[in-house]
């Protein structure tokens, strides 16, 4: 398997799902603007999405995925079945369990998650509404992501990186459809939620039963196995929660401030998720049952050469998405949603916070690249240790920055505390000598350097220089912003060729 054709295909699939997504912020932004709806709707979407990202993609992936491929190479097809029914079965349980509690106690919730909101009665009311029809996307997605994890592990990439679309379709057909048969009108992006869950479940089980694991769940806690995913998710979600509680905090510091803050982070948090989905999340997606495989079979060059490949491609793409979204921010959000109820003044306040993430982007990244190196050895305590760590620092940093910088501090908070946890996992991947640097990284900092000076320079001299205006028509400020892209990514690549890197350097092949 070639590792960069995977990669190629993942971030494809990802890329068209996150078009998608601008479409459909787009249509939200222009339908429902940046105030009081939006802002008690990406609050209640928000809670369903930290604990998907704990019992799915973040902590149950992580314990689950290692000790799946482990079973995959070693043991029998009929032995896999058998331990992923039990895993289903187990996970299913739980999250029935805190889908229930979470719709009965949904006022607590949000009482606890936005205080400020508890300053406007019919916003509280609407928000705790909001979260009740959302909470069972928990239960659907997560056992979206279960399918998925088992699908990457056969090296069926390409389908769990295309399911997400299904999401952002069902928020585009009710937004623009359903939106008048709703009172409030907002409800109906709750509703477009569990539609989008129902959707991307549905999508992956043929796959599923396709290589044969399409299965019934069972429960059944004495199994040893069951009991292995079960100890390393413990310290997995504490250190899953840790990354999580942060966005809540910064979500508890922005509703007490000026309304529309929490959307103006959002929008500027949606623009930032592009790059770190089709390449961090891609990477990572591809990196965890590689390196688990390696980790098992007791491959340490191997190991530390795939993990070395991740960081040269991670730093090689984010660093001009980084200084791309930075330059060319007010560009980027004026084409994409200023339009109906979004106004210049949300997209100035959106581009502070855009600025603000951008320079913690490539650090999101690296986390998504670092944190396989330890998951894969079912090193869970590693990463979690670090994540505590990174949580106290931003919080601090948020106590510093949100009273002069508003919104845009806590965004800034984010995007340091990324840079500063990967900073410390790349170290202790060092240190206990888990990755071996290759040579060559001195030439390599210094060439990317050189493209990145000339890439941000000239886009810079062609947004201010030409004069451009934003204030036109929506097929017009599209070409303005494509030509601008276009030209970032001509001189970045070019330069690049220029200075000796060429695609062959990049590919690595793998066994299946």
């Amino acid at each position: 398997m070639n590792l960069l054709k995977a990669l190629a295909t993942v971030s494809s699939m990802t890329m068209v799902s996150r078009v998608l997504g601008f479409v459909r912020d787009m249509i939200i932004a222009r339908i429902f603007g940046a105030g009081m709806a939006t802002d008690a709707f990406f609050v209640a979407f928000k809670l369903p999405n930290l604990l998907r990202r704990i019992f799915a993609e973040g902590a149950f992936s992580q314990a689950f995925v290692p000790i799946f491929t482990e079973y995959k190479h070693k043991k029998t097809h009929e032995e896999t079945q058998a331990f992923l029914a039990k895993v289903a079965g187990l996970l299913s349980l739980v999250l029935f369990v805190v889908t229930a509690i979470g719709i009965l106690v949904a006022p607590w919730v949000i009482y606890i998650s936005a205080p400020g909101f508890t300053d406007d009665q019919n916003k509280f009311d609407l928000t705790v509404s909001l979260l009740r029809i959302t909470f069972p996307y928990i239960f659907l997605i997560s056992l979206s992501s279960l399918v998925g994890s088992v699908l990457n592990a056969y090296h069926k990439f390409s389908i769990p990186a295309f399911t997400p679309t299904f999401l952002n379709i069902s928020f585009i057909v009710c937004s623009l459809y359903l939106t008048p048969y709703f009172d409030p009108p907002v409800l109906v992006l709750a509703w477009a939620v569990f539609i989008g869950g129902i959707l991307q479940l549905a999508f992956q089980l043929p796959y599923l039963k396709k290589i044969g694991l399409l299965v019934w769940p069972k429960i059944d806690f004495k199994d040893s196995a069951v009991l292995r995913v079960l100890k390393q998710m413990g310290p997995a979600i504490l250190g899953v929660s840790v990354a999580q509680v942060s966005l809540v905090i910064n979500t508890i510091f922005a509703s007490f401030l000026q309304s529309g803050s929490v959307s103006w982070m959002y929008y500027a948090d949606r623009l930032m998720e592009f790059p770190t989905g089709i390449l961090g999340v891609a990477l990572g997606t591809i990196l965890l049952p590689t390196l688990s495989k390696h980790a098992t079979k007791a491959s340490t060059e191997e190991f530390s050469h795939l993990l070395d490949w991740g960081i040269k491609l991670s730093l090689l793409l984010s660093l001009p998405a980084a200084v791309g979204l930075a330059v060319l921010s007010m560009p980027l959000i004026a084409t994409l949603f200023v339009r109906g109820q979004f106004s210049m003044n949300d997209a100035v306040m959106t581009q502070q916070a855009l600025i603000a993430y951008a320079i913690g982007l490539t650090g999101l990244i690296l986390v998504k690249v670092l944190a396989p190196g330890f998951y894969s050895r079912q090193n869970i305590k590693t990463p979690v240790k670090v994540a505590i760590v990174t949580l106290c620092a931003t919080q601090l940093m948020n106590l510093m920055f949100v009273w002069k910088l508003a919104h845009a501090g806590l965004a800034l908070s984010i995007g340091l505390g990324a840079c500063l946890n990967a900073a410390i996992l790349f170290y202790l991947l060092v240190k206990s000598k888990i990755y071996r640097p290759q040579k060559g990284w001195g030439g390599f900092f210094m060439k990317i350097s050189i493209a990145l000076v000339l890439m941000g320079g000239s886009l810079w001299f062609a947004n201010t220089a030409l004069q451009l205006s934003w204030d036109v028509s929506m097929g017009l400020r599209v070409m303005q912003l494509t030509a601008l892209v276009l030209l970032g990514a001509f001189v970045y690549f070019v330069a690049l060729y220029l200075l000796g890197f060429r695609l062959r350097h990049f590919k690595r092949v793998e066994m299946q």
